[in-house]
């Protein structure tokens, strides 16, 4: 009897670990839900609420050096379209996000993420026109996180290999994941990077990598997946983080494998 409930419990716990074998990451936070709205402060609350794994969001510099979020290299003013970072933070202020938010900074991003509980934040560094520019974008980001004691709830992703260089030289215990879909394994390893980052058609493309990373010690990272199929794809291929609009939906379809 005591035997047949060791094994129950042993069967109980390495069911458990095949659920939690994948983890979520909310791209640009939970948006697709009321009252949202993508890389908002309110997306970040409800990715939170649903204790998701993490919560992507996007980051540039202002002109007057002041990082901002947002995804897009433009915003839109009034009808006329501006470049983020090429423009004031004043005017970036002016801003509206879709919920009625406005564009927010990264430090009222990190006052707001200070309260979460369950999710961690991933942010991206978008590639700027200088690495000048990058250079700042990092330096006072990962300042800020410092600012705050959150090291150990941040990670770090980005389509650029300064910032990936960047990233080691200001924070060499940060985790930070490369996202360009051009470098294999062996080469991330050589540069740092805690592992890849890539759009699910280029591991379609090399499904060998993800074993490969694995076998490295390094995490693999699918985005952006949204699709039922392109989910079970994913959920076979064994990434260990799956970054998605569909958050629910993710969770809903690893529960039932």
């Amino acid at each position: 009897m005591r035997l047949k409930s060791f094994l129950f419990a042993l069967m109980l716990m390495l069911g458990m670990a095949g659920l939690n074998a994948q983890q979520i990451i909310a791209h640009r936070g939970y948006w697709k839900t009321n009252g949202s709205a993508q890389n908002s402060i309110t997306a970040l609350m409800k990715a939170d609420s649903i204790r998701v794994f993490g919560s992507e969001v996007d980051v540039w510099l202002s002109s007057d050096g002041v990082p901002v979020v947002n995804h897009d290299a433009h915003v839109t003013l009034n009808g006329k379209e501006l470049i983020v970072q090429d423009t004031p933070l004043a005017t970036l202020r002016k801003v509206k996000l879709a919920n009625g938010e406005t564009l927010p900074t990264v430090e009222e991003y990190l006052d707001a993420f200070a309260s979460c509980r369950h999710t961690r934040l991933i942010i991206e560094f978008k590639t700027h026109s200088s690495k000048e520019r990058e250079a700042e974008l990092a330096r006072k980001v990962i300042g800020m996180v410092r600012e705050q004691g959150l090291q150990e709830k941040v990670e770090y992703i980005t389509f650029g290999l300064h910032f990936v260089q960047q990233v080691r030289m200001i924070d060499p215990q940060a985790k930070v994941y490369y996202l360009n879909g051009d470098l294999s394994p062996g080469v991330l390893a050589a540069i740092g990077a805690a592992g890849f980052d890539y759009h699910y058609n280029v591991v379609y493309k090399r499904p060998q990598w993800v074993q490969a990373a694995h076998n490295l010690g390094q995490k693999v990272n699918i985005w952006t997946v949204n699709s039922p199929e392109d989910i079970q794809k994913i959920i076979g291929l064994k990434a260990d983080y799956i970054t998605t609009d569909e958050p629910l939906l993710v969770r809903e379809t690893i529960e039932k494998q």
